[in-house]
């Protein structure tokens, strides 16, 4: 089943209008990182019904898995490995429309076939990247890059 059967009413784009206050009242009252991490990746995964919704963490040098919603997931990514890395280490949203013609693609579950990946900056310094699949291809575009750049700011 396509997973625009599962998104709510609305554009993608209203849709992301009427979540981006919502993460904005949810995140602001919390100081904790993962906490918002964890809320904000159910919120994205709820709204848009996406295969996989979570964060990576810069932990000792390496991404290491963080709240996420979806299946099993890989745990630890290099710097500069799959599209995670190349987001962590250009420090730019990447947007990958079929994840089988990105070069070094790390297959963490067969079923993903396009990928954005937006970078949490602090300080100017990445701490983490919001990694969000779909099992269609071309799901992520500008729009989603625009959002989606606009709530990790949140955090």
């Amino acid at each position: 089943m396509p997973e625009e059967l599962h998104m709510s009413g609305g554009s993608k784009e209203e849709r992301y209008a009427g979540l981006l206050p919502q993460l904005r009242a949810v995140l602001g009252s919390e100081s904790d990182p993962i906490a918002n991490m964890a809320n904000m990746a159910s919120m994205l995964h709820e709204t848009f019904g996406f295969w996989w919704t979570g964060f990576y963490r810069v932990v000792d040098g390496e991404l290491v898995l963080g709240p996420f919603q979806g299946p099993l997931a890989c745990t630890r990514i290099r710097r500069g490995k799959g599209v995670c890395g190349t987001a962590w280490e250009r420090g730019e949203t990447v947007v990958v429309p079929d994840v089988d013609k990105f070069p070094g693609h790390i297959a963490c579950s067969g079923e993903s076939r396009s990928e954005i990946v937006v970078p949490v900056v602090k300080e100017g310094e990445v701490v983490a990247v919001l990694d969000i699949d779909s099992r269609e291809l071309s799901t992520f575009d500008g729009v989603d890059r625009h959002w989606l750049e606009e709530a990790v700011a949140l955090l």
